[in-house]
């Protein structure tokens, strides 16, 4: 349908290259920052950003009020979607200030967004509430994952050929296992909520563990589309898409970098997680919780871009990434020390799985 509709409607928003282009200029500047809310699911738009902020802060409200219509409870329900957002936003904007100069410098896409999906919100997890714990992952956010996502983006992910992702994603554990061998050692920080998972100990929701129809798979696959940001929400996802879907027809040259592929890669993002989440049922039922979303924000749509939109490249990569990813992170997240946040082990299944794969199937005919 979106192929359908691309030619029928003339460009209304500015284009990815425009606005990549006039990121000095404090509109882009503002409308790159809600992008950039949005990058780990390859949206990159202000209004992507700003209605799956909106469609969070719903969530929250109905997970607030106990409403049955609040989907899996947002941030696995711990009541502290505020505090971490404010954290990962904090986190975003310190690092546009400080290291968005290389995006004028170099004239191509740069790593800003890292912390909004990493370290900050993460520290607010473990740690909980407050501006002491909010403002420390903020700071530490900026620091410490986006001048290693730089450096690797700029000298070994674009020298070779590699996919952004790798190098985001390698900041992203980099960073955090810095920042969480850090934050014991700072006199202001508090002692962490738990020493287990915070993931498992608050299980999406009691359907999780018990009915897993039709009806929760479609959910799941929803929901997975913002567990980067740590929502892992319905409401959320659903406005994340929508979006999306809307600033692409408005103009094709905006979303997913203006590549005109975003049919594609939310062609291959809905497969991956409609494989993984069906393949990792039964480790939703007994853990409450379990990565499938590992490959939807890293591998799928990657490879896509890497490799084109062919109906080879995305079942491919679909398969495997479902298949492979989501276990390398659950087995690295056991093998964290207990005041380690476990989605470190996500980024780093990203790490791995994005660069074998594509290395993989790039060896391969037909690919």
């Amino acid at each position: 349908m979106l192929l359908v509709l691309r030619p029928t409607l003339p460009a209304v928003l500015p284009g990815y290259d425009s606005w990549l282009a006039s990121y000095h200029q404090a509109g882009s500047f503002l409308r790159w920052i809600l992008g950039d809310t949005t990058e780990s699911e390859y949206a990159k738009t202000g209004l992507s950003g700003a209605a799956m902020l909106l469609g969070a802060a719903v969530a929250h409200l109905l997970y607030r009020r106990r409403s049955r219509r609040q989907g899996f409870p947002i941030s696995y329900g711990t009541g502290l979607w505020p505090w971490l957002t404010t954290s990962a936003a904090l986190g975003l904007v310190l690092s546009n200030l400080v290291w968005g100069w290389t995006i004028p410098a170099t004239g191509i896409w740069q790593p800003t967004f890292v912390p909004f999906v990493s370290v900050p919100p993460a520290v607010v997890l473990v740690y909980g509430a407050g501006w002491a714990v909010a403002l420390t992952g903020a700071v530490l956010g900026a620091a410490l994952t986006t001048p290693v996502a730089l450096l690797v983006v700029n000298f070994v992910c674009n020298p070779l050929g590699l996919p952004g992702v790798i190098g985001s994603a390698t900041g992203m554990w980099v960073g955090a296992l810095i920042a969480f061998t850090l934050c014991p050692l700072l006199p202001w920080m508090p002692r962490p909520l738990t020493a287990a998972n915070p993931q498992e100990d608050d299980p999406a929701d009691t359907e999780s563990r018990d009915r897993q129809g039709p009806v929760w798979v479609a959910r799941r696959i929803l929901a997975d589309f913002t567990e980067a940001q740590f929502y892992g929400n319905e409401w959320a996802s659903a406005a994340l898409i929508l979006a999306t879907v809307l600033a692409f027809v408005l103009n094709p040259a905006l979303p997913v970098y203006g590549s005109g592929m975003l049919p594609q890669v939310l062609l291959a993002q809905v497969l991956t997680a409609a494989i993984g989440v069906v393949v990792w049922r039964r480790k939703w039922a007994q853990n409450g919780w379990y990565p499938t979303f590992v490959p939807v924000v890293s591998v799928a749509p990657a490879t896509v871009l890497t490799l084109g939109g062919s109906v080879q490249v995305i079942v491919a990569a679909a398969v495997v990434g479902a298949l492979a990813s989501p276990p390398i992170a659950a087995a690295v997240a056991k093998r964290l020390p207990a005041h380690f946040h476990p989605f470190i082990g996500n980024v780093v299944s990203m790490t791995l799985c994005t660069t074998v794969i594509i290395v993989l199937l790039k060896a391969l005919p037909g690919f």
